[in-house]
This record gives structure tokens, C-alpha cells and sequence, in this order.
């Protein structure tokens, strides 16, 4: 994640549910929390979740790295960042350790992020605030 910036971290409970019948994390269920960390930084920024303005995020490609297995109980850190925005979409970068083993890495993904009309269907431009955010984190990670 050379060219993408830290934004957002925060820390989950890895849940008994989230096992396959191998004991370890389902391989989708690191999809759900790479999901949750960028809802819930969507939710801190307050940019979705309003029904009124019927604009917001849409996945149009993810991938995921499995690094190493996760296993029951535990609590993971995700952490978050993002690339340079463009018209009406922006990448994002995603770190899993553990909270016990901070240095590990046990998975990495991507996703790129559409902001869309949903009545319409179609992309439309960034928010401004989002995209200064996007932009603001590049120049504080150059300082």
C-alpha cells in the first residue's frame, strides 16, 4: 500500500460464528471485516447512512491476501487506508493483525469504491468534504 494513506483503524471481536468447520475464520468472513472497517468509517465521517440524500458507496471490485489463519477467540485490528480520489471513486487499502500480535500482518485487501446515485444508478462526484479527507490524509502522511 505504498501510495495509499492511513485513515481509519479499529479494533473487533473475532466471533465464534465466524468459523468454518476447518476451526479457523471463514475466508469470507475477512471480507465482512474489511466491509466493517470502512462502514464504520463512513459512519464516523457521517457520510452514509442518510436516506434523504440517496447518494453513497458501492464496491465495484475487492480482493483479499490471506496471509494467515485466525482462530477463535480473540480481537483483530483493521486498519484502513485510501489512494488518491478521483472523479467518483477512490481505492482502499486494508491491514488485519491481530490485537495480541500487532506486528503480524495476517491479511491485506483492496477495494475500490464508487460514490453513486442510487435512484439513478450511476456515478456521480465525490463529496467534497470526503474528498478533502482523501487529500488532507495524503498531506499529512508526506509531512
Amino acid at each position: 500500500m505504498n501510495d495509499y494513506r492511513p485513515v481509519f483503524e479499529m479494533s473487533m471481536p473475532i466471533r465464534w460464528g465466524d468459523m468454518d468447520a476447518f476451526g479457523h475464520v471463514n475466508n469470507t468472513v475477512y471480507f465482512r471485516y474489511m466491509e466493517q472497517v470502512r462502514i464504520s468509517w463512513f459512519e464516523q465521517l457521517d457520510l452514509v447512512g442518510r436516506v434523504d440524500d440517496g447518494q453513497g458507496p458501492v464496491l465495484v471490485n475487492a480482493s483479499m491476501d490471506f496471509l494467515r489463519q485466525l482462530h477463535y477467540p480473540g480481537e483483530i485490528i483493521g486498519r484502513m487506508s485510501v489512494g488518491k480520489p478521483g472523479r467518483s471513486s477512490f481505492d482502499t487499502g486494508f491491514e488485519l493483525v491481530r490485537a495480541d500480535d500487532p506486528t503480524t500482518l495476517y491479511a491485506r485487501g483492496n477495494a475500490r469504491c464508487v460514490w453513486v446515485d442510487y435512484a439513478a444508478g450511476k456515478s456521480v462526484p465525490l463529496p467534497e468534504r470526503l474528498r478533502e479527507l482523501i487529500e488532507q490524509a495524503s498531506l499529512d502522511n508526506v509531512r
